[in-house]
Parts: structure tokens; sequence; C-alpha cells
């Protein structure tokens, strides 16, 4: 029942704010999320033995958002030339020390006693950035984009109903068991349920692509501060192949974040990665899968799927 009721109450939240919030106060609560996950990450690091650099660490993943909150302003204000400016050079400085954060990591590790743990330390530290940071960064960096909002929402239905399909259909058939080392609870069955379940639903959303978005046009839950849609509505003719190769690797890439974290946990002994959300653990239990799932998202915007989001007029 606690399950339940959280998501009940976070889902509306994430939603509205998805569409509604400018891009400055969006930014802001994902880096939320970010630094919460982070943290959760950081004890699932010391629970496997080892020594992160928290304050490096947190200073890294507020760097990414610093940037790519610049890149998404300097798009939607293209035409203004001294803040794209402004933007510009906060991004640069940013971007300077996530690009030099390995070496920082490094000489931050000729402090640790014995010397044999500043290598896995450091390499500990900075995978926080990749991981977590980038991971939901990416969100940001599609979402300023024209009706990239509605993309990030897709890609989210798309991961959680993979999930769901997973959760019931192990539970009601799971018998071959996928990963007995590292989540027993997980099956084959459940695996290929998430598969069918998350390709036939991500059909049908593109599908149904600009219906979609004229249903959300008219209850005004566009974003305001998205870039203006130059193109007009999206296009409804997405091509199946497309459909189904961005909804499956999305689910693949969901299972396997979902994976992942559980191997941290339990080479950490840990059974969740916190305590924050009744009756799901903590924030990096509800995110591992768009964890894995939101950049490979962020590539199928932008090199396949972005032009019919955009409006760009339908070529067979």
């Amino acid at each position: 029942m606690k399950r339940v009721l959280t998501a009940v109450v976070l889902i509306p939240i994430v939603i509205l704010a998805l569409f509604k919030a400018p891009l400055w106060l969006f930014t802001l609560l994902v880096l939320g999320v970010a630094l919460l996950a982070a943290r959760e990450y950081l004890n699932i690091a010391r629970g496997n033995g080892l020594s992160p650099f928290d304050r490096l660490s947190y200073l890294f993943v507020v760097c990414v958002f610093v940037v790519t909150f610049a890149l998404g302003e300097m798009t939607a204000s293209n035409y203004n030339l001294s803040l794209s400016l402004a933007f510009s050079s906060i991004g640069a400085a940013a971007l300077l020390l996530v690009v030099a954060s390995p070496f920082i990591l490094l000489i931050a590790g000729m402090r640790r006693e014995p010397l044999s743990r500043s290598l896995p330390d450091a390499a500990a530290s900075f995978l926080l950035i990749p991981y977590v940071a980038l991971a939901l960064a990416s969100i940001i960096a599609v979402r300023s984009y024209a009706n990239g909002a509605l993309f990030v929402l897709f890609t989210m239905l798309v991961v959680w109903t993979g999930d769901v399909a997973a959760y019931y259909v192990g539970r009601a058939m799971g018998k071959t068991k996928l990963a007995p080392r590292i989540s027993p609870g997980k099956t084959w069955e459940g695996t290929i349920a998430s598969a069918v379940g998350a390709v036939v639903f991500g059909l049908l959303l593109l599908h149904y692509l600009r219906p979609i978005y004229f249903a959300l046009k008219s209850v005004h839950l566009l974003p305001p501060t998205m870039v203006p849609d130059l193109f007009g509505a999206p296009q409804a003719k997405v091509p199946v192949i497309s459909a189904v190769a961005f909804a499956l690797c999305v689910n693949v890439a969901a299972q396997l974040g979902d994976l992942v974290e559980s191997m941290l946990k339990r080479g950490g002994g840990m059974k969740d990665s916190g305590s924050l959300l009744p009756g799901h653990g903590g924030v990096l239990d509800r995110i591992d899968a768009l964890l894995f799932a939101m950049p490979i998202g962020w590539f199928f915007y932008f090199a396949v799927l972005g032009k019919y989001f955009r409006g760009v007029p339908y070529v067979d």
C-alpha cells in the first residue's frame, strides 16, 4: 500500500514539473534528485569498502547541471547575444571543472593512507559523474528542445510500463532466474514480458503522438519555457522500426540499470539504497532504470525521433 500511495503522489508531481516548471526551476528539481541519489551512491560505495571524496563528488554533480542549464538557456535565448555569452561563460567554467574532475580526484587521492586506496576511491567518485549526473542531466538537455518534455514523458512511460510488466508477469509466471547472484527475484519470464510490454506501449505512444500532443495542449500542459515550436505540431508518422528500436533499447537499458544498482547494493550488503520513499526504498532505487534508459532516450531524440517531435515534415 505504501508503494502505491508513494507512486500516486510522486507521478503527478513529476509530470507537472516536467511540463509546467520553467527551465531553471526544473533544473533545480532534477539537481535535487541527483544530489539525493549521489548521497545514496556514495553510501553504497562506502558499503563496498571504498572512501569516495564526498565534497568533490557533489561539486562535480552541480557543475554538470550548470553546464546543461547553460546550454539549455543558450538554446532558448539564441536571439539574445549578451545573455547567451553570459551563460556560455558560466557553462565553460563548469565544463572545465567536469573535464578536469579525474585529475582533481587523483590529486586529492595523494592524501589517502594507504596509497593503494587512492585509485579506487578516485575511480568510485568519478563514476558518479556519468552514472548519476550526466544521466539525469540528459533529461534537462532533451527538455530544453521543442516538445522535449513530451519525449521525456514517453521515455519514462516506456520504462515504467516495462517495470510493471516485469513485476506482475514475473510474480505470476516467473520460474527461470535471470541473475540469481545479483537479483534473485528477477526471472527471464519477467524480463521478456518487460520488453514486450515496453515495445507495445512504445508503439502506441508514438502512433498516437499527434493526438497526445494536442490533448496536452488543450489542457495547457505544454511547458512555458520550451524553445518555440518553429515547425508546428509533431508529425504522427513515426516509422514502426524506429518506434520498436526506441522502445526496445530503452527497455533493455532500463533493465540493465536495475541490475547494476542491485549489484552495487548486494556488493555493499544493502537491501535498499535508502529509506526516503516509503515502500520504494531510496531515490536511487526508484531511478536506477532511468539512469541507464534516459541517455539512450537522449540519443534517439537527437539521432532518430527528434524530427517527428519537432514537427519536421515527414518524408517517405
